[in-house]
């Protein structure tokens, strides 16, 4: 199993490479076993090797005495919710997130709705390695049905937030240029749009699975979605990335917001209906540090991992948290990333706002942060990290997660990447130049 990647993400590789239907499978059957048999809830992004694998999946659980609900192609915080709601042993989730087409995976979750930790995953590794668990009996064997509410219990549980105001979005009437990338949202977010009053204008909208462009909802990859916003005039664009749980911003413009700024918005929001702390990650913007500290609310960072802010979120009971990558977690709902929620956030903060997207973003603090990495190749991470923390060693550094350098109003962090083989190196500062240029020196000091 040496040639898959396994982190608090869970389990991805590329398909008939490191992941193969008998590596899922005995993943499926360790995980049955460590959720101690019980109902297991499926779930799956639209891969094209997706169905492939919730037969491997629903094989193995099925072998080892589970009984499955499978929820169908829906997004990952669909299962998360569901797991929750329905009060199932657990959850598994099959998709690569953001990767590319070739790759997929599987997301592990624990009877809470939470994402297991690197601790309980790796647990599950150590019976999948082992195949430490028995198969049942002919009459002990597992049952599989379907269940086809999962989606609307999710749409519905959005809609009866305490914050949503349907008339007042509904009296806004917003054109809305919607890029599902081929993948699960698309059997999510134009319902739940058109449940909102909006009218939408559909990009990618068939959940077949062929991603027509890379599928992480970054600027560079959004071109065809800003064109779409000017065309069709308008109020606001919006991306998801293939599993739902990412959420990008397209202004009325045409000029992407950048993925920090989902979170910012939401987080701005929900701090003027609410007062309490906000969690977010090590890499993510100052700028929801200083909308927090505008409302006089506490900020707490983790290492990087849905996982890390979720437990923390839960610890403190945290009114709102994410990460910076477009990850908005709302603990009304369920404490895992969910694009539809911040969706729903953003459009009635708009509604009540009155102006476009571009004046309401222009009310957040003013960063620039730059996303670059090093391919791995030769390099070892450990050692790359160890000379960051030598050359800065003057200076004030978080070792959360990797190494932080922290400046008055700038920062750069360099860290290992749980999903892919690289390492990210992240800088945030005032301006595009100081910025970029903070991320070019550090990126030479790791290679040297």
């Amino acid at each position: 199993m040496s040639e898959l990647m396994v982190s608090v993400s869970g389990v991805r590789g590329i398909v008939g490479e490191g992941l193969t239907p008998e590596v899922v499978t005995r993943f499926a059957q360790a995980f049955g076993a460590y959720v101690k048999k019980g109902k297991v809830i499926v779930g799956r992004d639209s891969r094209v090797s997706g169905e492939m694998f919730k037969n491997a999946v629903c094989s193995g659980l099925m072998a080892v005495g589970c009984d499955i609900l499978d929820i169908g192609v829906c997004p990952t915080p669909t299962t998360q919710l569901a797991v929750e709601t329905l009060e199932a042993n657990g959850g598994l989730m099959i998709t690569a997130s953001h990767n590319p087409i070739m790759w997929n995976g599987l997301k592990l979750i624990g009877p809470d709705g939470l994402f297991l930790d690197a601790e309980q995953g790796q647990e599950v590794i150590k019976i999948a390695e082992s195949k430490s668990f028995s198969f049942a009996a002919w009459d002990k064997i597992g049952v599989a049905l379907k269940y086809s509410k999962a989606i609307e219990e999710h749409i519905q549980a959005i809609l009866n937030l305490e914050y949503i105001d349907l008339a007042k979005i509904k009296d806004r009437g917003f054109k809305v240029v919607l890029d599902c990338v081929c993948g699960a949202g698309a059997n999510m977010v134009p319902q739940l749009l058109d449940e909102l009053g909006c009218e939408v204008v559909l990009l990618n909208c068939e959940p077949s699975g062929l991603f027509p462009r890379n599928p992480e909802p970054v600027p560079e990859n959004l071109t065809e979605l800003c064109e779409a916003v000017k065309k069709e005039a308008a109020d606001i664009g919006i991306a998801v990335d293939p599993d739902s749980d990412r959420l990008a911003l397209v202004s009325e413009k045409g000029e992407p917001l950048g993925e920090e700024k989902t979170l910012a918005l939401a987080v701005k929001f929900i701090l003027s209906k609410k007062s309490g702390s906000v969690v977010i990650n090590a890499s993510t913007s100052r700028v929801t540090e200083d909308i927090a500290e505008q409302h006089g609310s506490s900020v707490v960072r983790t290492k990087v991992g849905e996982i890390h802010v979720a437990k923390k979120m839960r610890e403190i009971g945290a009114v709102i948290g994410g990460e910076g990558n477009g990850g908005v977690i709302l603990p009304d709902i369920h404490l895992g990333r969910d694009a539809p929620v911040g969706i729903a956030l953003i459009l009635q903060q708009l509604a009540e706002f009155g102006g476009t997207i571009s004046e309401l973003n222009d009310t957040l603090p003013k960063y620039v942060i730059t996303k670059d990495k090093v391919e791995l190749q030769d390099l070892d991470p450990k050692a790359a990290l160890e000379k960051i923390q030598q050359a800065y060693a003057n200076e004030k550094l978080d070792f959360t997660d990797g190494v932080k350098i922290v400046r008055d109003k700038s920062w750069v962090h360099i860290r290992p990447s749980n999903t892919e083989p690289i390492i990210r190196v992240i800088a945030e500062a005032p301006t595009k130049e100081e910025s970029e240029q903070l991320c070019a020196e550090v990126k030479k000091q790791a290679v040297n």
